[in-house]
């Protein structure tokens, strides 16, 4: 009998999205311990890439001993350069096959995944929809708010992806901004408003720039003058925020924010890992029988197709 072909479905090597992947994944495939495990090993390896676990094994020990090639049940690992000092090598997440409802998947590691799904290598994939924002998403006057907009704005010419669901995982683009900043600016509350009577410095993180100009709208952006922390990777972006006066940067609670003498203001957008499908590439029973299981949990953000 012929084996039948796994769907492959690009997911994140590592970090947060990743780990959104393997929980929604593990909760429909039975895979619990796999996931957990690959989730616990990228992140003992990412504390050894920063020098907070120390390690006898060479990253070439770790990676035969984290990896079996012959056991298609387990997951597969690779090495990246990673871009902290030194550029060490850091073990990051390769592969792992699956069955969802009976047809079998293999999650595919990718450095961005969005782009691979965009140039056709792949019919399903997972990625921050951050990197949507930042691709693809037209500026307007008005300003985005949910991710259930972000398809409206997809232009069809620039590309044939779009989002499908997403999991829930949810961090937030915060408005910060210390107490001088906002004093003689003409808004009660630290919001969109304050931003559109505000003129000056906002600082950001580089690779965000379109989203925030997305997010706020070109007219509330007209005025502002982006700037950017300064590389220096001691440096906390909430600190070089402070010293700017006002600025935009994903938070959870807030603490570290406040501790830095910011308050903390409106949640301009959401930020989290999203379903996509390339439009293109989804006709196949298999592939739609993989969408469907990826989008059965009702607590995730559903995303009207355009």
């Amino acid at each position: 009998m012929t084996a039948v072909a796994p769907v492959r479905v690009a997911v994140p090597r590592k970090g947060r999205p990743l780990e959104a992947v393997l929980d929604r994944v593990a909760a429909l495939a039975d895979a619990t311990q796999v996931a957990d495990d690959v989730a616990s090993t990228l992140r003992y390896e990412k504390a050894v890439t920063k020098g907070q676990q120390t390690e006898d094994r060479s990253v070439y020990e770790r990676l035969a001993a984290y990896s079996d090639p012959t056991d298609p049940s387990k997951p597969d690992y690779t090495l990246l350069r990673d871009a902290r000092a030194g550029k060490p090598r850091r073990i990051v997440f390769d592969s792992l096959s699956l069955s969802l409802d009976g047809t079998p998947v293999e999650l595919v590691g990718r450095e961005e995944p969005f782009r691979a799904l965009r140039t056709h290598e792949f019919a399903l994939g997972f990625d921050s929809a951050d990197l949507v924002l930042e691709e693809v998403v037209e500026l307007r006057p008005e300003p985005l708010t949910s991710i259930a907009d972000v398809n409206e704005r997809i232009d069809p010419v620039d590309t044939d992806v779009r989002v499908v669901s997403g999991l829930g995982d949810t961090v937030f683009h915060t408005l910060l901004a210390t107490p001088a900043s906002r004093d003689g600016v003409d808004a009660p509350d630290l919001d969109r408003a304050f931003l559109d009577a505000y003129e000056g410095a906002v600082c950001i993180s580089p690779r965000y720039e379109r989203l925030v100009e997305a997010v706020l709208g070109t007219d509330v952006t007209d005025g502002l003058r982006f700037t950017y922390p300064s590389g220096d990777h001691d440096e906390e972006e909430e600190g070089a925020i402070a010293d700017t006066g006002v600025g935009v940067y994903l938070t959870v609670t807030g603490s570290t924010a406040r501790e830095h003498g910011l308050d903390v203001g409106e949640q301009l957008f959401p930020s989290e890992t999203v379903l996509m499908e390339n439009q293109h590439e989804t006709d196949g029973g298999d592939v739609a029988a993989v969408r469907e299981a990826l989008t059965a949990d009702p607590a995730e953000t559903a995303i009207p197709p355009q």
